[in-house]
């Protein structure tokens, strides 16, 4: 009775909600557990129908240009729910971390050459900067 009380409770709260089910890409690391404190950076990218292949392509030789820091946690796509649809989760110690790993990318040979041909797949992209509670195991 509780539960079904709170239930109705938190739907008045509720806005919206969407749900996908996510595959990791095979080329980037399984997150795993990390000391920190970091902050998180969640970078969603929704790309044309038809694109998620050659995104996967770019990608897997892309990622070693953002390997150096250990900055990169997790890459992934949907499978159920909005299609072609891709997150990657990117580790950093702060705000000024983050500013500067993504400079530095941009200073290593390859790394354009990986945007030049990922950028024209995206319809949109987002970014969110999250902290971890204390019970999450990425610090």
């Amino acid at each position: 009775q509780e539960y079904l009380e709170f239930r109705k409770e938190r739907s008045r709260m509720l806005l919206s909600r969407r749900n996908q089910l996510l595959l990791e890409f095979s080329f980037w690391n399984e997150p795993l557990p990390r000391q920190g404190p970091n902050i998180y950076e969640l970078r969603t990218y929704k790309l044309k129908p038809g694109t998620m292949i050659e995104w996967g392509n770019n990608w897997a030789r892309a990622i070693k240009y953002r390997q150096e820091n250990q900055e990169a946690v997790g890459g992934f796509f949907s499978q159920i729910g909005e299609l072609y649809v891709v997150h990657h989760l990117w580790a950093y110690k702060d705000l000024q971390s983050r500013e500067e790993t993504r400079n530095a990318a941009w200073r290593k040979r390859g790394w354009d050459e990986n945007v030049y041909y990922t950028v024209p797949l995206i319809r949109s992209m987002e970014s969110r900067i999250m902290i971890p509670l204390k019970i999450s195991p990425l610090q």
